[in-house]
């Protein structure tokens, strides 16, 4: 589980081949390291560090990762959103965020307004139900609140903090996101799905990474 708080903007140092899916190196600035076993969201997505070396740790995402993310469209260079998961007494400081991404959002617009840009996402139709203005909903991994939220679009506010450590001076129109929505409001889904559904009957779900 994590918060989506991004602790490091990671820089991407090789992406390869592996069986079916990619292994990354990325370099986290993670100290101390992330032991082996450990997981860690990557831009949102939660993935398992294999080894680290330097500083440099490997992951692993498979194929039905890749299909279901944007994790296959990395290459070297480029910033990724990291943060480790939350442990027992951690501070809360964003939202419940699982790091299984439930869909790919397209950046619609991004516009600097005074001492924020707002950037507007256009939603993936199974997921608009779940999006709420003053919601919460992670894209790359950053816990953010919707400021605004017109069919099919929602409107995020990034302050020069959030500018400043996450890879989100990247976002511009075109550019593909994960999208993973509030935790809550998929709870609540199922459970008034399951009040009214037929014994025995399987309710509505959402797709995950």
């Amino acid at each position: 589980m994590f918060s989506g708080i991004v602790e490091r903007a990671g820089v991407v140092q090789a992406v390869s081949s592996q069986d079916a899916g990619l292994r990354f190196l990325i370099r986290t600035g993670i100290d101390p390291d992330p032991a082996p076993g450990a997981s860690i969201a990557v831009n949102g997505v939660c993935l398992t560090v294999e080894r680290v070396v330097e500083g440099v740790a490997e992951f692993v995402a498979v194929g039905e990762t890749l299909r279901r993310t944007t994790l296959g469209n990395l290459s070297a260079g480029a910033r990724v959103n990291l943060e480790r998961a939350l442990r027992v007494g951690d501070e809360m400081g964003g939202h419940w965020v699982q790091g299984h991404v439930d869909g790919i959002g397209v950046v619609a617009s991004a516009e600097r307004r005074a001492t924020d840009v707002r950037v507007a996402v256009e939603v993936p139709a199974a997921l608009r139900r779940y999006v709420a203005e003053k919601g919460s909903i992670a894209i790359d991994g950053v816990s953010l609140t919707v400021a605004a939220w017109e069919d099919p679009r929602l409107t995020v506010a990034l302050v020069p903090y959030t500018l400043e450590h996450t890879n989100a001076p990247s976002w511009v129109p075109g550019t593909r996101v994960n999208l993973e929505v509030d935790l809550v409001a998929r709870y609540l889904e199922r459970l008034l799905a399951a009040r009214y559904e037929p014994a025995g009957a399987a309710g509505p779900r959402v797709e995950e990474s």
